[in-house]
């Protein structure tokens, strides 16, 4: 379906409790089929944001590989800023701006990382460029031009020409282990429908209301 006749749909319907799922991952497993059924661009992006050890907030689009009631998967260098950020401070939160549906879906909690089998999985799965990329690039770390980075890049092809890519010990997956999720609706005139699940102690998930 074009997103934007979608859009104009969900717009007038709006979003009502009695609408919503009682459970936050099947209601985001509704509206993620939503944008994956329409035409809008890598509806798995979405903007991870960490804060360093000045208290400084960072933002990023990465790839969500997978999710399911455990949380939401995206995959990385160790070495990276972000994952240095998550050593240091594991709370993070999630953005999918599906802004071509007028929705948005804002998630907070932990990141952990997955298994190194977990990591193995998802490794196997990628074209062989992205495997070998992911041994070429020191991710986040300061480089002297793309052609080095070009070099580094066919040096790795190279060395695994006749065989398998492993999966590198410094690459895998971070887990977003979610405490709230928030599901908004653009509405006309600016009045938003806006919705936030919240885990509480029994691991239960009650839902409110918000305010545009």
């Amino acid at each position: 379906m074009k997103s934007d006749v979608l859009r104009k749909e969900l717009m007038t319907r709006g979003l009502a409790r009695e609408s919503l799922n009682p459970d936050p991952f099947k209601q985001f497993e509704c509206w993620y089929q939503d944008a994956l059924n329409t035409d809008i661009a890598e509806p798995t992006a979405m903007s991870l944001a960490t804060v360093d050890a000045d208290g400084q907030p960072w933002q990023r689009m990465v790839l969500m590989k997978l999710f399911d009631s455990d949380g939401f998967v995206f995959f990385t260098n160790y070495s990276s800023r972000k994952a240095q950020h998550i050593s240091e401070n594991a709370r993070v939160s999630l953005l999918f701006p599906w802004q071509a549906l007028g929705r948005q879906v804002k998630i907070t909690g932990s990141a952990e990382k997955i298994s190194s089998a977990e990591s193995l999985k998802y490794f196997a799965t990628r074209p062989r460029g992205s495997q070998i990329g992911a041994w070429a690039s020191h991710q986040s770390q300061v480089v002297t031009n793309r052609a080095m980075l070009d070099s580094l890049f066919e040096q790795m092809k190279q060395k695994f020409a006749d065989a398998e890519v492993p999966l590198p010990s410094f690459w895998g997956g971070y887990r977003v282990v979610p405490e709230t999720l928030e599901f908004w609706q653009a509405r006309d005139s600016r009045f938003h429908d806006q919705f936030l699940y919240q885990r509480d102690e029994n691991n239960e998930w009650p839902l409110t209301r918000l305010a545009p």
